[in-house]
Parts: C-alpha cells; structure tokens; sequence
C-alpha cells in the first residue's frame, strides 16, 4: 500500500493536517492550486487574522450553530488552548481581545500563513501546484489523485481540505464537493453564512459608509413572530444594506431567507430607558431652547443618520425645539430605541465569509474524519457541513478538524 497521504487544499485545515499528519511520521504531499498557500488565510480577520477564540470547549460548541455535536470529539482533541500553545510554542505571540477573539501581537495575517509554512517545511512536507479534478479508486480502494493538467498523484490517503464556496477569488470555488460526490457523498447545498445582509427602501443607502458602535440588535422573524437572534456591538451602513460584526453573526440564523421575513431591530440607546431619554432630551432643550430639531439631534446622533431618523420619526428638522411637544418626544425616543431595518436578502454566496452546507456530517466519522463511503478519504474545515458565528471559531473547526484528519489518516497508514 502506498503510504503518501495527500492533502488536496493548502488553507487553514489543510496545513494543520499536513503539520500533524507529518509529526505522526506519515509521507505528506501538500496539492494546491493557487501558486502560494493560506490565500483566505490572509484576508481573515481583516488582515489581522482572528486566530481562535479563547474559550471552552463547550462555549466552542455553543457557538456552532450547524452540526455542533458533530465536532465534540474534533475540539476535544485539540482545543482552543491547545492552538494558542501550538502558536506561542512555534515562536508567534499572540493576544486576546475583546469577545475572547485571539490575534498575532503582530496584527498580521501573513505571520500566521507564515508559521503554518515554516512548520510544514519543517516536517519535510512535499508541495504540488495544481488543481485536483478526479479521485482514483481501483476496485473500491482510494489510490490518488489526477489533476487538471492530466497528472496521476498517487496516494494511499487523501485529505480533502478544500474549503467552501465562498471568497472564489481565494481557491474556494466548491471543488472539494465534486470530488466527494464522485465516490458517493451527498452535498448539504452550500449556502451563505456570516455574509452582509441587503435592505429594502433607499434609507440604508443614505446612510453608506456609517459604522455604529455600542448598539443592541434583535433579529424579528415577521413570519414565525419570534426573535431569532439578540446581540451588542458594531454594524455598517452600505450601499446595499447592512454589515458589521453583529450583522455576520446573526446572518447565520436567518434560514430561510425569503425577502421582507426578517426585521432588524436596533435599539440606537441600550444604555438609556425611555425615561432617561426624555429626561436628556428636556435637559437638551432647557439648554437652548431656540435650536433646531435637527442641531439637538447631533448631540444624540451621528450626523449622517439624522436626516433618516427624523424622517422615520416623521418629524422637521427644521422645527424649534422648544415647539416639541410630549408626543414629539415619545415618538422620537420610540425611534432611537426600535429604528428598523427591513432585509431583503443576503449578498452573493461568493462575499460570504464562510460556507453553510457541503459534505454530510452523517456521512464522515466524527471520531477519525474519514469517509463512511470511501475509505482512505478523510475530510477537514469548510468542505464539510459546519459552521459557526465569528469570533474566531470557524478558523478553530479548521485546525481542529485538520488536526484530527492528519493524525488519523497517519495512524491508518504508519
């Protein structure tokens, strides 16, 4: 039997697996059809690359909203604790920052793709440019690979780390669920998650380019009539509609998405009961009486939300404030702790930050992440059907289940 384990994907979960495949001692070869390694890697985090979260196992588990139980054995093996021991231990301090969201002290992505390189070379992994297209199997048994450019690689293990359907522009363009439906698996359709949301109406627009902090958000499914999702941050105004931290992390709640089913509500002053509002807004107006509605509001509100506030709240500008009445106020505190957002849809599949959907957890072993229809074929990261919200825990699905993939399919083959 061939001993070479071939790892088709040379992202996150791919380099883990190559890195532990190899310090078990197996023969590894890295395939990867981009010309350098850790392309999405980079642009992780925004450059940053927001490397695990730290936290427990099961607050990992909490916060996989796909499939969670499904990765018990994978995060157990190799913890949140146990990546940030793999990277101050390979010479890369690290931090941790507000949400227990870990980062290089650097701030650099690159430093991360470069430490996952170094080890791999390290190891003696060997490294193939090129694009996987056929799995090979001789009588039911795995034997390689043939490439775009008709090469045969032969491999008595194969490790399909080749991401999602998200971020094209990186490598992910959905190959890996091809190859896996060549030997029977069934694909979960990829759908977007952690990805921008679009709007209805042009008042998002108006306000491009706007970022709020500090903001509390529920998530209203109209047609269930329940709250899908709660949460306290940032979030963007764009051209198209909404973005941001909070906006990624409940995006992955909204299934199925249908246009104008989900509402978004933000509560623009968490710290502040209505009570306390009107009591500001009296002292704001006791202050100077003889200013406009729309000068009183900049202490209150950025600029550039002010002519869309007044117009939900369907009040003037220009109207002085000592002319404001006590309904005026009740409604203008009615819109600072309730302004809605309408969603209309998600972005393209291809801006998502990860992938929902793709190779059936029922179908792989949570406890080796080898194939129960092919043997010899095991899988990592994104290419399967789990994902979670962000704040770190999908890059820890990526080396854990990367982890484990190359320490199992080293144990079958040594």
């Amino acid at each position: 039997m061939n001993n070479r384990i071939l790892i088709i994907g040379a992202g996150p979960a791919g380099m883990m697996a190559a890195i532990a495949a190899a310090e078990a001692g197996a023969t590894v070869t890295l395939l990867e059809r981009n010309d350098r390694p850790g392309r999405k890697l980079l642009i992780t985090g925004k450059g940053r690359c927001n490397i695990t979260n730290n936290c427990t196992v099961n607050e990992l588990i909490a916060s996989v909203p796909v499939n969670s139980r499904f990765l018990y054995g994978a995060f157990s093996r190799f913890t949140p604790q146990d990546m940030m021991d793999f990277c101050t231990g390979n010479g890369l301090p690290i931090k941790t920052e507000r949400g227990n969201r870990v980062f290089p002290v650097s701030d650099r992505a690159q430093d991360v793709v470069d430490l996952l390189n170094q080890r791999c070379t390290e190891l003696g992994c060997e490294r193939i440019t090129g694009r996987a297209m056929h799995l090979c199997t001789e009588n039911g048994v795995l034997t390689g690979v043939k490439t775009e450019d008709g090469r045969f690689i032969e491999a008595g293990r194969v490790i399909l780390a080749t991401g999602g359907a998200s971020y094209p522009g990186t490598g992910s363009t959905g190959d890996g669920y091809a190859l896996a439906k060549e030997v029977g698996h069934t694909i979960v359709t990829p759908v977007p998650s952690l990805i921008p949301m679009t709007a209805e109406g042009k008042d998002c627009t108006d306000m491009m380019g706007l970022s709020l902090r500090n903001t509390g958000l529920q998530i209203e499914d109209t047609k269930k009539k329940k709250t899908v999702y709660t949460d306290f941050g940032e979030m963007l105004f764009t051209h198209f509609g909404v973005s941001g931290p909070m906006i990624l992390s409940g995006s992955a709640h909204l299934r199925p998405m249908e246009p104008g089913r989900y509402v978004l509500h933000l509560d623009l002053k968490p710290a502040l009961s209505e009570e306390q509002l009107d009591a500001r807004l009296l002292r704001e107006i006791t202050a100077a009486p003889n200013r406009y509605l729309g000068n009183l509001m900049g202490a209150l509100l950025p600029a550039k939300m002010i002519p869309v506030f007044l117009r939900r709240a369907g009040l003037d500008p220009s109207l002085p404030v000592n002319r404001l009445s006590r309904e005026m106020r009740k409604k203008l505190i009615s819109v600072l702790k309730d302004f809605t957002v309408t969603i209309h849809g998600f972005r393209p599949l291809s801006e998502a930050i990860v992938t929902s959907g793709g190779v059936s957890v029922k179908e792989i072993s949570p406890k080796t992440m080898e194939s129960k229809k092919q043997p010899g074929l095991y899988f990592c990261g994104e290419v399967i059907d789990v994902d979670a919200y962000t704040g770190g825990f999908n890059l820890q699905i990526a080396w854990s289940t990367g982890r484990l993939a190359g320490q199992s399919a080293a144990e079958s083959c040594c």
